[in-house]
C-alpha cells in the first residue's frame, strides 16, 4: 500500500500548476476511483490506494495530514515534485492517469464545485451551513457507492 504523499508526489510531478486545493481533490479522486475499481462491494472494501482520512471541509474533500504539509503555499501553486516517485503498478498508474485526464484540467475552485455536488461530501456535511467548519469523515462506503453508481 502506498501513502497519501506517494500519490500527491505523482500529481505534483505530472501536472503543472497545482494548488493545495487542487491537490486535495486529485488525491481524493484517485482514492475514490481506486476503491471502485479494486473492490466488489461497499460492505467488503479490502483494497485501498493508501490509508488516509478524508474529511468534509468547507472547500470539499480534504486529507488533513496532506493539507498540513502544503498549507504554507496558501492559494499559490505548490513546487513541482522532482524526487523519486513510488513504484506504482500498471493498474495504479491507470487510475492516476485517468484522474489526471478527467480532473487535471480543472483548477482548485472548479474541483471544489464538482466535489460539492457529489453525495459523499454532501452526506458527510449533513445539516451544516455552507461555511461551517467540519471534521466529519467521508465514509469509504459512501465513496464506493456513489462513484460505482456513476459507472452504470
Amino acid at each position: 500500500m502506498h501513502t497519501v504523499y506517494d500519490v500527491a508526489n505523482w500529481f505534483l510531478a505530472n501536472i503543472e500548476s497545482v494548488t493545495n486545493k487542487k491537490l486535495q481533490k486529485l488525491v481524493y479522486y484517485a482514492y475514490a476511483w481506486f476503491l471502485v475499481f479494486n473492490n466488489e462491494t461497499a460492505e467488503d472494501i479490502e483494497l485501498k490506494f493508501f490509508d488516509a482520512r478524508f474529511e468534509a471541509w468547507v472547500h470539499g474533500a480534504v486529507c488533513p495530514e496532506l493539507y498540513d504539509k502544503y498549507k504554507e503555499y496558501g492559494s499559490s501553486n505548490i513546487q513541482k515534485y522532482v524526487g523519486e516517485l513510488a513504484d506504482f503498478s500498471a493498474d495504479e498508474l491507470d487510475v492516476l492517469n485517468q484522474v489526471c485526464d478527467v480532473y487535471g484540467k480543472y483548477n482548485g475552485n472548479e474541483l471544489e464545485y464538482i466535489c460539492h455536488k457529489e453525495d459523499p461530501w454532501k452526506n458527510a456535511r449533513k445539516n451544516l451551513s455552507a461555511y461551517e467548519p467540519s471534521t466529519n469523515k467521508i465514509q469509504d462506503k459512501e465513496i464506493f457507492r456513489y462513484y460505482s453508481s456513476r459507472l452504470s
